[in-house]
């Protein structure tokens, strides 16, 4: 006998078998066992999650020689002949091949006239339904909404919001869920023990993760570590096999970043690159060692291994909540990069030494104010006008001075409260790529008790920030989370500020056009002084 892939051979064979989606089980079993049988079923979810699986079951437990029963017998052989594929009156049609109004026309509408040969219903299961044509939807539309009385559909797919909504409304919607990392261990423990394989509960544990939520690819990894492995199954094989970056050596890595040592961090990538990772798997290794330690950190790790726990908490205090979320906020900006890079081993690296060096100033977390406060404002922008020029209506924000500003007293640029601001403004504009435009021109020039002054180049820039109340509170909650003071801001504009530099002109006189004699006498003076050697010359 050829060879059966895992995934087909342990395929759940009855409603008891499939796992992780009891609120499906639940619904099936009560509709059968009430006979309120629908015309079509959808199937929505994630890939590996039971979809057409579940809808094999369906379909032999409404053609069972002794149902419709949610429990068919194992001896039932209608339902053995739909295991095997061999059933005439169960059709199953994959879109993503044949996906054009002919193939939907021959294998569907015309067929589903007649009458099943031996069964009670002639089922229709279409995979990945959202893969067929407009056309192809429209042929099939007429046929979902008044089908035969010994017709039921079945659709399936990944990507529900393909389907039109035609077809949606004249079905009953199942949405399938991922699989739990405690469901996808416990199904590959069962796998292991048909297969009489032995394998470390962390090397399960890292194949389930990998899965991502998928029983199939958890099943077609587990293959492929049994067909390589030689004896029990490790967590180190598992990492050989599936290309993946050992905890430990990301563990290394991530500790080289949080501790800014550019040497440590670049003898780490070559490790892991000689042992044959590339730069995609490096960064995706990553991100998953850092959603543990996450998970750790805030004691949710679902993990059912003590030692494990110990290890991930302890190396999540030594890290830092604030830097493991920095972390995951900067890699998976350079995930989304890395598809652009020419040389991504030469970039990914760069990348990670300038992301080490942005966790020396941890990004601020505004909190969120107390109920009393949020009643009444947290900022007074205070703004001055001067006296203009009269040929410059345009009003400009002042410059504070000791008589203007209240007794502000103007401090030098490297004074404590600019060295508070510089930090708060990092931080903001990490956030916000506006922010990041108009805030770095600024600097903190003075201030008073509870007050303090900013200075901004521009008077664009201040006139902005004063008009961007939420800003402002971000901004004082920024930095009340560096400085520990509550303060509000007094936003000026600098003098040197190019949108206040006006241009002076001397007042011109208007007077009436010159005439006759007057003409005469006004050429002769004029010429006169810009020619005076012609001038004397005719006097002679």
């Amino acid at each position: 006998m050829s060879h059966v892939a895992l995934y087909r051979k342990y395929r759940s064979q009855s409603f008891n078998d499939l796992v992780g989606q009891e609120h499906v089980v639940r619904t099936l079993r009560n509709s059968i066992e009430q006979g309120k049988i629908s015309q079509a079923y959808l199937f929505t979810g994630p890939r590996g999650t039971g979809k057409t699986s579940t809808a094999r079951l369906l379909a032999k437990a409404l053609n069972c020689t002794g149902g419709p029963s949610a429990n068919p017998p194992s001896d039932c052989p209608i339902c053995a002949d739909i295991t095997a594929g061999n059933c005439m009156d169960v059709q199953e049609m994959d879109a993503a091949s044949e996906a054009g109004v002919e193939e939907v026309r021959r294998n569907i509408v015309e067929v589903a006239e007649y009458r099943p040969t031996e069964c009670r219903y002639r089922i229709f299961i279409i995979d990945e339904v959202h893969d067929l044509s407009a056309k192809a939807f429209d042929a099939l539309l007429k046929t979902i909404e008044e089908p035969p009385s010994h017709v039921v559909f079945i659709l399936a797919t990944t990507e529900f919001n393909k389907v039109p909504p035609t077809i949606r409304s004249r079905c009953q919607k199942f949405e399938f869920h991922r699989g739990s990392i405690q469901d996808l261990v416990s199904r590959l423990t069962t796998v292991c023990q048909g297969e009489q394989v032995e394998a470390e509960p962390a090397a399960l544990l890292a194949i389930a993760r990998l899965a991502d939520g998928g029983y199939r690819d958890a099943l077609t990894y587990l293959e492929q570590v049994v067909i390589t492995a030689d004896g029990k199954i490790t967590l180190d094989h598992v990492f050989r096999q599936l290309g993946l970056v050992s905890d430990d050596a990301a563990d290394r890595l991530i500790q080289a970043l949080a501790t800014q040592e550019v040497a440590g961090i670049s003898v780490a990538m070559d490790e892991i690159y000689q042992m044959g990772r590339d730069s995609r798997s490096i960064v995706e290794s990553l991100l998953h060692r850092l959603s543990d330690l996450t998970r750790a950190h805030y004691q949710v790790t679902g993990v059912n291994d003590p030692t494990l726990e110990a290890g991930l908490l302890a190396m999540a205090q030594r890290v830092g909540i604030e830097k493991i979320l920095a972390l995951r906020g900067g890699l998976a900006e350079a995930h989304k990069a890395l598809g652009e890079v020419t040389i991504p081993r030469i970039w990914l690296e760069a990348e990670l030494i300038r992301l080490s060096r942005t966790l020396s100033e941890p990004k601020a977390v505004p909190a969120t104010p107390a109920p009393a406060q949020s009643q009444r404002s947290t900022q007074s922008v205070q703004t001055e006008k001067p006296a203009q020029p009269a040929m410059n209506p345009e009003p400009a924000v002042a410059v504070p001075s000791q008589a203007s500003s209240g007794g502000t007293t103007v401090m030098p640029s490297d004074n404590p409260k600019n060295i508070v601001w510089q930090k708060v403004v990092s931080a903001l504009s990490a956030q916000s790529a506006t922010a990041k435009n108009r805030l770095p021109k600024s600097r903190a020039i003075g201030g008073t008790e509870g007050v303090v002054t900013i200075e901004f180049e521009r008077r664009t820039d201040a006139e902005w920030v004063q008009s961007k109340l939420p800003l402002l509170k971000a901004l004082a909650e920024s930095w009340k989370s560096f400085s520990g003071e509550e303060v509000t801001f007094n936003i000026v504009a600098g003098s040197n500020s190019i949108a206040d530099r006006s241009i002076a002109m001397e007042p011109t006189a208007v007077e009436l056009p010159l005439e006759g004699k007057q003409l005469i006498e006004a050429f002769h003076q004029v010429f006169d002084t810009l020619t005076p050697e012609l001038s004397q010359e005719k006097k002679k």
